[in-house]
């Protein structure tokens, strides 16, 4: 691995070690291997490295994870049909990934102070959407682009909701399949 593969793992290592709020440039550094000032030169800031850091695990184990539901949702169903499924999977994707979605949560708060990372998450989010609008059309082949797009923001903003409530709440009853799926027709 380069600095910067190595910056990304130290950063992903040490924020898990010590939590958002108390890992310093100087812990990222150490536990990548390389010098404070590459942090600079790789990313420009801690706070930059540290948004790409949860962005990249979020992308590869949650995104994943997502996608999955959205395939086993969609098992041979028609999009309608497969509102239950797919919810209820996305609602299972919480428990476990609870630490990741924490991190992405606390990170959140500075990101909402940092207009750099703001536009480095807004288009993180339309890269999601658009990874999940192909996973629905492959999955759903008859399902046109644009709506394919609208239903991917649908979940993606919906599973959002979701899991910040969770990490909120733990034990308050969250949104089902079937509950999702009622709203959905009562609105028609």
């Amino acid at each position: 691995m380069g600095n910067r593969e190595d910056l990304l793992a130290g950063a992903r290592k040490a924020i898990l070690e010590r939590g958002l709020a108390k890992v310093t440039a100087r812990d990222i550094a150490t536990a990548a291997g390389v010098s404070l000032a590459a942090i600079g030169y790789h990313f420009g800031s801690k706070d930059r490295l540290i948004t790409e850091a949860v962005l990249e695990v979020m992308g590869t184990g949650i995104g994943d994870d997502f996608e999955a539901a959205i395939r086993q949702g969609a098992a041979g169903r028609s999009p309608a049909e497969s509102v239950v499924p797919t919810m209820d999977g996305l609602v299972a994707i919480l428990a476990k990934n609870r630490d990741q979605l924490a991190l992405a949560m606390e990170n959140g708060m500075v990101t909402a102070r940092t207009p750099e990372t703001q536009l480095m998450m807004a288009e993180a989010t339309e890269h999601a959407c658009a990874d999940l609008a192909i996973t629905l059309r492959e999955s759903f082949p008859d399902l046109a682009e644009d709506d394919a797009r609208a239903v991917a923001k649908f979940y993606f903003t919906i599973f959002q909701g979701v899991a910040l409530l969770w990490l909120l709440a733990p034990t308050t009853s969250l949104l089902t399949g079937a509950e999702l799926a009622r709203a959905i027709r009562v609105l028609r």
